[in-house]
């Protein structure tokens, strides 16, 4: 196993999570299988009960974990399934450590940070790096392991030391460190001292950089002098310093890294020719390369833009909603449009807005007009939500395609039942524990004294009604009859309201295994107005768009293209997930067993399309 350490300086959030995934990416277009472990230096179990607005969106896996939003970025470029343990945290390692002492594992010993939370560090990356995690079922070649934070953080101290001492457990031919760091522009001028004095830093810890990843914020390249002068005073040559400028998307950054050489140098460095490969993976490699280089030249030639509006509570930190965007880009690339993706504060849209702050309620109302889509996305909470209904009813009655997630579907819900059902007080138990009117209400099952970890979480089937084969989201899912995609949410639709929704024309075309739960809903007399309580976007992949984002900015585009998205689907639809995470295709539905693998789904929705 070959390992890869990705570690930042100067400061946070200067783009570690899209190195490390572009670096696996590039080793993965050599035909090498990739896995990746995300360390986040909190006290945190995990990242469930973390505000989106500090932290970023919650990402969400196959088996439930809440994980760092990198984790999105490792899954999307790398094409993989990762699992809860992909994501390290301290509160998981001295909860680990804890446990193990209390049962008397260290044998009366003194625990300390040194050597057993270091070595249960250490024990961790060698046992997860070796899971697999993409189609071939096979073991790994390469683990790239980001390390959180900036070096020198007290959090991260305990993590350093482990993989100070994890590169003499290896040996020094499996395992190289890139150090990505800051070089700001002070007026046109290129400055080196904060990487200079972060690589200082660093080697007085035990570690030395291979790789040095100059971001620069801004869209001119690292240049010549400077990479020169930070190989001079870094104890590097220059061929290990590289440039990482803005470009117009992230999807360019592994082009360009690959351009300036990290792939031969990362070859030599950890003698990776050594690995034997076979046709099949010099061919897989290749392939994947021929497809992404495609992907990103396409981009460069597009000229249609689509317009779409998210309406969201999150939207002064756009990190927050991070997957959704991708889910976006993702499918306005398959149907070759420029993405134009606007914001808008969902409380702004609210009357009470108007009164206080009237401008910013007059530039809400006009981006939501202007709209060819209109998305509401999940979230917790009462506020904003208000602004969300008005923009769902805005969008129901003005044939605007909508997609609703999560929190979105409910409120679709709440404001079919308020201005279709003529119900008023119709809302969810989470904004008001007294309601009368409760068409959204807690699950039953739910912890009421917890909250981390106890939500509806990880990959749930979803089972198509009988007679939706005609229906739009059924038919993007290639007609197969059960579906699965990745949940997050304690609340649900209230099944005393269902009948009542259902006959006044909100069709729940998707429930759960049991029929008792409602997770899709589609209304069929609307060029596109679905709802989904999971949330789709966490499966999305640049070259495998997800199902309801693609028809979404497909109709927002026109009928015709939604149309050629369909058939195209109908075709070539393939889901993300590994077969072992799916159970059997068959279900019984209202006292009848539907038995609809994807083959067979696919052969009923073309006949139903020719039909029409």
């Amino acid at each position: 196993m070959k390992y890869i350490l990705v570690s930042g300086g100067v400061v946070s959030g200067i783009g570690k999570g899209v190195i490390a995934s572009s670096t696996g990416l590039l080793l993965k277009m050599t035909g090498l299988k990739v896995t990746a472990i995300k360390i986040d230096p909190y006290m945190n179990v995990d990242a469930g009960t973390m505000r989106p607005t500090e932290h970023g969106e919650v990402y969400v896996l196959n088996d439930g974990g809440e994980v760092d939003l990198d984790l999105g970025n490792y899954e999307r470029y790398l094409n993989v399934t990762l699992s809860r343990d992909n994501n390290i945290t301290t509160g998981k390692i001295y909860q680990q450590v804890i446990e193990r002492e209390r049962r008397g594992d260290y044998l009366g010993k003194t625990v300390q940070i040194v050597p057993h939370v270091t070595n249960a560090i250490q024990d961790w990356i060698e046992r997860v790096s070796k899971v697999p995690v993409d189609d071939t079922g096979e073991e790994p070649d390469v683990c790239i392991v980001e390390l959180g934070g900036t070096v020198g953080d007290i959090e991260s101290a305990p993590f350093v030391e482990a993989m100070r001492q994890f590169q003499f457990r290896v040996g020094h031919e499996n395992f190289a460190l890139i150090h990505v760091s800051l070089v700001p522009d002070m007026h046109g001028e290129q400055k080196t001292k904060p990487t200079q004095t972060t690589i200082h830093a660093l080697r007085g810890l035990g570690l030395s950089a291979d790789l040095i990843a100059c971001r620069l914020i801004i869209p001119q390249p690292l240049e010549n002098a400077t990479k020169e002068k930070i190989s001079m005073f870094c104890h590097v040559s220059t061929e290990q310093v590289v440039g990482v400028h803005d470009v117009s998307s992230v999807y360019h950054v592994p082009l360009l890294l690959q351009s300036q050489g990290i792939v031969g140098f990362l070859q030599r460095r950890l003698n990776l020719t050594s690995i034997p490969y076979t046709p099949a993976m010099k061919q897989r490699g290749s392939d994947l390369e021929s497809r992404w280089r495609a992907l990103t030249g396409d981009q460069e030639r597009l000229f249609d833009r689509v317009s779409i509006v998210l309406v969201g509570k999150y939207t002064d930190l756009k990190d927050s909603y991070m997957s959704v965007t991708k889910a976006l880009e993702h499918s306005a690339f398959r149907c070759h449009q420029k993405l134009v993706l606007q914001w808008v504060e969902s409380s702004d849209l609210e009357p009470q807005t108007q009164e206080t702050d009237p401008g910013k309620y007059h530039d809400a109302w006009k981006t939501i007009v202007g709209a060819r889509g209109i998305l509401v996305p999940g979230g917790f909470g009462q506020r904003g939500t208000d602004g969300m209904i008005l923009a769902i009813k805005w969008a129901r009655e003005q044939k605007i395609p909508f997609l609703g997630i999560c929190l979105g579907f409910q409120l679709a819900v709440v404001e079919w039942a308020r201005h279709v059902l003529n119900i008023p007080g119709a809302g969810s138990t989470e904004f008001d524990s007294e309601l009368k009117d409760d068409v959204i209400i807690f699950m039953p099952e739910i912890s009421r004294t917890h909250m981390g970890g106890t939500m509806r979480l990880g990959l749930r089937p979803t089972v198509f009604q009988p007679n939706t084969d005609h229906t739009k989201i059924r038919r993007l899912y290639a007609g197969s009859g059960k579906i699965w995609e990745r949940h997050r949410h304690r609340y649900e639709v209230n099944p005393k309201f269902v009948d009542r929704l259902s006959e006044s024309g909100l069709d729940f075309v998707g429930k759960d295994e049991k029929g008792e739960r409602m997770q899709i809903l589609e209304l069929s007399d609307h060029p596109f107005f679905v709802g989904l309580q999971a949330h789709p976007e966490f499966c999305t992949r640049p070259l495998n768009p997800s199902p309801p984002f693609l028809g979404f900015v497909a109709a927002s585009c026109g009928v015709s293209i939604l149309e050629a998205q369909i058939e195209s689907q109908l075709k070539t639809f393939k889901p993300p997930h590994p077969e072992e995470s799916m159970v059997a295709e068959s279900e019984l539905v209202n006292g009848v067993v539907e038995e609809t693998s994807i083959t067979e789904g696919r052969e009923r929705a073309l006949k139903a399309s020719d039909g029409r």
